[in-house]
């Protein structure tokens, strides 16, 4: 069950950066990365190559959603795995009686 969590973390990190690069080359209101690109463009066209983008920044963003939810669903269960606080609480004995204070000698200043 690690193993398997240990690959959807790989893919969530690999999907992310690719998520981030098209992020970067998409085209913003100020010419973005995807500027350069797009000029010397002739196959897809401008169009094309934003909606394009559009679609695959979407795609990409459910499949780090759903990879995430199910990494989640897959995580090792470490409940079962005590720590040493909690063995100690366990081993110590439990307190039957109430604890017996030292009695003081009263003092006519105490007594008022």
């Amino acid at each position: 069950m690690q193993a398997i969590y240990i690959v959807i973390s790989i893919i969530i990190v690999i999907v992310s950066i690719l998520l981030t690069l098209i992020v970067l080359v998409q085209n913003s209101k100020g010419g973005g990365l995807a500027a350069n690109f797009a000029a010397g463009n002739t196959t897809f066209g401008v169009r094309q190559t934003a909606d394009f983008l559009e679609k695959a920044t979407w795609w990409m963003a459910g499949i780090v959603m759903v990879l995430c939810i199910v990494a989640t669903l897959v995580t090792p269960n470490k409940a079962s795995h005590k720590s040493n606080i909690e063995n100690q609480i366990e081993q110590t004995v439990p307190a039957t009686a109430t604890p017996e204070f030292p009695a003081g000698t009263a003092t006519p200043a105490d007594a008022e």
